[in-house]
């Protein structure tokens, strides 16, 4: 049972992190707005760097860019609460109650991973070349997200059995 709760805590600790983040990303949108602009914009990279024919200076685009964000940690937020609460109701029937109660949960920390293994470290920091700013650098928050999720995601899948050690 101790696992069981475990888990469930966990993704409902995600879903709490996205709640918030969700919620900075909606009241205080020019913030992290002005992030995504200018790695798109790739104005703080490495000075005459053969990559700059990537760059996007559409202030349209940038928009439509953050506003994807958004809709993703929403969506990943939307899951995990959904995943959690699954969770929760599974936690004192059978291991195989439980273990199929997992679904929404997984697919909540897959897109999370996702979002930061695509979007921050693919696109922003590769593609983007954002790896070469030192002031809009997002790799270091994204890796330590990536690393948090994954870790999460790697204990929920983990099978449950009915008589635990």
């Amino acid at each position: 049972m101790t696992l069981r709760i475990a888990k469930t805590f966990l993704v409902l600790a995600v879903a709490l992190f996205y709640s918030f983040v969700v919620l900075n990303n909606t009241t205080d949108y020019d913030s992290n707005f002005q992030f995504v602009r200018h790695v798109l914009m790739m104005d703080s990279t490495f000075p005459g760097n053969h990559g700059m024919w990537r760059a996007m200076n559409s202030p349209a685009l940038h928009t439509a860019f953050y506003l994807s964000i958004i809709a993703w940690e929403t969506a990943t937020m939307l899951l995990a609460w959904w995943g959690g609460i699954r969770l929760i109701r599974a936690a004192c029937g059978t291991a195989a109650e439980f273990n199929r109660s997992k679904n929404i949960a997984i697919a909540a920390l897959t897109l999370a991973l996702l979002m930061w293994l695509l979007a921050f470290l693919s696109v922003g920091g590769e593609w983007f070349l954002m790896w070469q700013s030192k002031i809009w650098n997002g790799q270091d928050a994204a890796f330590r997200m990536f690393t948090m999720i994954g870790i999460v995601l790697i204990l929920v899948v983990l099978p449950d059995v009915d008589r635990q050690p």
